[in-house]
């Protein structure tokens, strides 16, 4: 039995997963700007369009990582997924920008999605494929730390790229996920010997299990994944638009001010896999959701000029209060640290309690289940919160005060699970 993790091994796993988060990074910034100026969409349209691509990814990423646990080839049965998916992700992304008519735009964004789905549950399998149950939430940790250093990329030099071309942000995305793919294939060995059962249940089998199963913490942990996103992806898909409308920031400057949230869920990725190692992973969970709900209800209660409040200069993530003025931390940047710490006590331990409701043979297919709620989380909370936002008069604020009610949803269903914790 493994008596520490490998760490080596799993950072250089982790830019499997670097590479996704960049895309989405990206994606998630500047995609909705595109539809509201390029294309003249309103919020409502800007939402529903926000959740096309993850319609899609319902009907093919579960799916994707049930057959990637059946999967037998010299490569292994994750590897080939990657291989075909991220240079087609890459190339359809890279075309986003340049897009000139609404059709080509939902085309490129629609290739994207398709491909990305196609690779990305079973790159995110491999870590508990090559990781014991009791170092899962502290390999998570590293995989979303990898993350992290994407999403930020994403944002940061994707902010500083989009004022100079908004073609920029995409180009460098597309080049660092052929990077990040090609790193994955030559340096990580996937097991070639799987535990064998008899009967390999597949997606919806498993589903049904876990909905009529007389335990039902799998059930809650899932609603609760569904609840949790639901609110998140309130602040991540309209938060560069809330900045330029509620806050009266420009466009770059918004995903500059957003960028501080990926960046202390970064430096907290690590940490509370470690936390979860000592006081267990749902109570870390439930200290998350107890935090960022706290922190949402803040910045929907404080007016606007106050979260602008300029606290401390703070190179590359501070926003500049005045024209030409230093790089400042605000009061608004803040109240994102301590969120982005929150998030991260949330989202590196619920992937490992879902994984370990199941054995190592069907690893993939349960990882599936952890992005099918997650993505239907995805279509749901952007029409749910463009809606939200049309009927208040177009106030974008009114998702600060949407998203902290889900978290609280999502902590109750926490607070009945009894399964997932680390084994032996």
């Amino acid at each position: 039995m493994a008596t520490r993790l490998n760490y080596g091994k799993t950072f250089l796993l982790g830019f499997g997963f670097f590479g996704v988060s960049v895309i989405w990074g990206v994606y998630n910034a500047f995609v909705p700007i595109f539809l509201s100026e390029k294309f003249n969409l309103s919020p409502i349209l800007v939402g529903f369009f926000m959740t096309l691509d993850n319609i899609a990814a319902l009907f093919i990423q579960p799916f994707a990582s049930a057959w990637s646990d059946r999967l037998r080839t010299p490569l292994g049965r994750r590897i080939p997924f990657i291989l075909i998916g991220a240079p087609i992700s890459a190339f359809a992304f890279g075309l986003i920008p340049v897009a000139a008519i609404l059709p080509l735009f939902v085309a490129c964004t629609s290739t994207l999605l398709l491909s990305a789905a196609l690779w990305r549950t079973p790159v995110i399998a491999l870590m508990p494929d090559i990781t014991p149950s009791q170092f899962r939430s502290q390999a998570n940790g590293i995989i979303n730390f990898m993350g992290g250093i994407g999403a930020i990329i994403a944002l940061q030099t994707g902010g500083i790229l989009y004022k100079m071309n908004a073609s920029f942000p995409f180009w460098l995305g597309s080049g660092l996920v052929l990077a990040a793919a090609l790193i994955v294939y030559l340096f990580i060995e996937e097991p070639k010997d799987y535990e064998q059962t008899e009967v390999q249940p597949g997606i919806l089998a498993s589903l049904r299990e876990v909905l009529t199963g007389e335990d039902k913490s799998g059930l809650r942990i899932l609603f609760a994944i569904f609840f949790w996103f639901i609110g998140y992806s309130a602040v991540d898909t309209f938060f560069t638009l809330y900045a330029k409308n509620h806050l009266g920031l420009n466009e770059g400057d918004g995903a500059t001010l957003l960028s501080v949230l990926p960046l202390f869920f970064v430096l907290f990725a690590i940490p509370s896999g470690l936390l979860a190692g000592k006081i267990g992973r749902r109570t870390t969970i439930s200290i998350g959701l107890v935090t960022i709900a706290l922190m949402l209800v803040l910045l929907y209660v404080t007016p606007a000029p106050a979260l602008l409040t300029g606290i401390t200069p703070l190179p590359l993530v501070g926003i500049p209060l005045v024209e030409g003025g230093p790089r400042m931390l605000t009061l608004a940047g803040v109240i994102l640290i301590i969120a982005g710490a929150a998030w991260a006590f949330i989202n590196i331990n619920s992937l490992p309690m879902v994984v370990d409701l199941t054995s190592a043979a069907r690893i993939g297919t349960f990882t599936g289940l952890y992005y099918l709620f997650s993505t239907l989380s995805a279509i749901v909370g952007p029409n749910l919160n463009g809606w939200a936002i049309v009927l208040t008069n177009n106030n974008y604020n009114i998702i600060m005060l949407i998203a902290p009610g889900f978290m609280l949803i999502a902590l109750w269903l926490m607070l009945g699970v009894k399964r997932g914790e680390a084994t032996a």
